[in-house]
């Protein structure tokens, strides 16, 4: 847990260009166009990321003051609270310090990039330019090993954001931040704050990688039982490369170049019998070695301290790769005022579901004692911990599970938006339909059937309303993600940017197309995304 502090951080820039002309084909409102191997030509009849259109809209926001932030992604060893393990971070922190800024501020974060690879920021969350928006091959190129990058675009919307790579798999080392978005007429009224980042941890420990991890995944099941599935296998293929510290540099297809499989790199990382009825079965696929909540395990957490009676904004995070997280702190009731970076009519809870990339803000009245924050990794039998402490006591120890997780939960579907924050009423003027497919079986993750081409689009044009129906046809759940967009749930729910989608359900979203460009739909489990679950989003000129 991190008190609130004014420090910023930057994040890591880009994409890798994904490239070659491919042939024009029609069908299930997509559209193939030729694709530029240069990401700011952007592909014929589409708004470049770099265009005008991308430009007038940007002027629209009236960009404010400057906010200059500097950072450095880097191997780095770092202490998980006892354990040390090496990874890559931005500097040697994790989670990053956060980037704190008001809204209407311009951003200006020079990333410099001491990785051995390429990296990439993608801003989560964020309704920004499309060309600062980090995404393979798409919106920007890639900031080369040893170069660095200025990005720099407007923070229209207060909220809770945060920051991470878009390239492989390094979501899921220690590249991550918070960015928070300070709004400048508050209208909430507390004493502290505290910004929670949850995350399941496998880098560096019995050398592990993630991309180790993804060519793991990548094999299939071998028709072990995974959920009630039968599985079969199919080989994903990575990249290959140690850095002089033995340490697994290998990178993933679908936004990198492809180059031969990774030697194995430690245990087996694939997880059996993870279940959970709040996620319609299957839980996750990957058995994480520690869980974490800013970057401690339960053995060594971070404690936050406050008053008995101090009114307490809580923000939370989860930058997690699999892993969705059940949160709940010990003793308190919750109240719910944001879900990613939106209000929402106040509700009350005992407990809270994170899936990957989603957020969601809370108040709380400190009581007197120690309490545990305990995140508990849905369905995987373990969990991470922070603790509050507002007097004395003995400590609660890691296998603390408050009762407060088996009380109250409350979803995003259960939440109703502020009126601030609710769509104008309206009928959708174009429906673009997303089957989510694929399995164990043979990780073949999808959408429509396909796996990611950056030079798909799904064309909508500005202006319109625009209904996303995200149908899943596989056995297991995906937290969908939206760049550049926040959309509202059915029936007056929440504005949000990622939202679970259950096995065998639809969800369908509406948002309005009012920032231009080429931005990714893509499922934020990280290993479902890199083997194929994304897509491009296209405005039209």
């Amino acid at each position: 847990m991190r008190t609130p502090t004014r420090r910023a951080v930057l994040g890591a820039g880009i994409a890798v260009a994904g490239g070659g002309l491919l042939a024009a084909c029609s069908g299930s409102g997509m559209d193939h166009s030729s694709h530029d191997a240069k990401p700011s030509a952007g592909p014929a009849g589409y708004v470049s990321p770099d265009g005008k259109e991308v430009a007038a809209a940007e002027a629209e926001r009236r960009p404010g003051p400057v906010r200059k932030v500097q950072l450095t992604a880097t191997p780095t060893r770092l202490d998980l609270g006892g354990r040390t393990v090496g990874s890559w971070a931005y500097g040697d922190e994790l989670p990053g310090k956060e980037v704190r800024v008001t809204a209407g501020d311009t951003l200006a974060l020079t990333l410099a990039n001491h990785l051995p690879q390429p990296t990439s920021i993608h801003w989560h969350g964020l309704a920004l330019r499309n060309d600062m928006d980090g995404t393979p091959g798409l919106s920007r190129q890639p900031i080369k090993a040893g170069a660095s990058f200025e990005y720099r675009f407007a923070a229209p919307h207060p909220g809770t954001y945060w920051f991470h790579p878009h390239s492989g798999v390094q979501q899921d080392r220690g590249l991550y931040a918070p960015l928070i978005v300070e709004d400048p007429k508050e209208p909430l009224k507390y004493d502290r704050e505290w910004v929670v980042v949850l995350d399941d941890w496998v880098d560096g420990v019995e050398g592990s990688t993630p991309e180790a991890v993804l060519a793991e995944l990548g094999k299939g099941m071998g028709g072990m039982d995974h959920g009630g599935m039968d599985h079969g296998g199919m080989d994903m293929g990575g990249s290959g490369g140690m850095d002089d510290g033995g340490h697994d540099m290998s990178h993933m297809s679908m936004t990198t170049k492809k180059a031969p499989s990774p030697k194995p790199s430690g245990p087996s990382r694939m997880m059996m019998g993870a279940t959970s009825d709040l996620l319609g079965g299957d839980a996750g696929d990957v058995a994480y070695p520690y869980y974490l909540v800013n970057g401690r395990t339960a053995d060594a957490p971070q404690t936050f301290r406050a008053k008995p009676g101090d009114r307490i904004r809580i923000r939370l995070i989860n930058a997690g790769g699999d892993t969705a997280f059940r949160v709940a702190l010990g003793g308190h009731r919750m109240t719910v005022t944001h879900t990613d970076g939106f209000p929402v009519e106040h509700a009350e809870t005992d407990a809270l579901l994170l899936g990957m990339g989603e957020r969601y803000d809370v108040l709380v009245t400190a009581k007197d004692g120690v309490f545990p924050l305990t995140a508990l990794a849905e369905g995987k039998k373990q969990s991470a911990m922070a603790l509050l402490r507002t007097g004395g006591g003995a400590s609660p120890t890691p296998s603390t599970r408050p009762k407060e997780l088996s009380g109250k939960l409350l979803q995003a579907r259960q939440l109703t938006a502020d009126g601030s924050a609710r769509l104008k009423s309206g009928k959708p003027d174009r429906t673009v339909k997303l089957k989510l497919t694929g399995s164990m079986a043979k990780y073949d993750w999808a959408i429509n059937g396909k796996k990611y081409d950056p030079a798909q689009r799904y064309p909508v044009r500005a202006g319109e309303r625009v209904r996303l129906s995200f149908v899943n046809r596989t056995t297991m759940w995906h937290p969908m993600h939206l760049h550049g967009h926040t959309f509202a749930l059915p029936g007056g729910g929440p504005r949000k940017d990622t939202a679970i989608v259950l096995p065998g359900q639809t969800v369908d979203v509406d948002f309005d197309a009012d920032n231009p460009g080429l931005w990714m739909i893509h499922c934020h489990n990280v290993y479902h995304a890199e083997s194929g679950m994304m897509t491009v989003l296209g405005y039209r000129k």
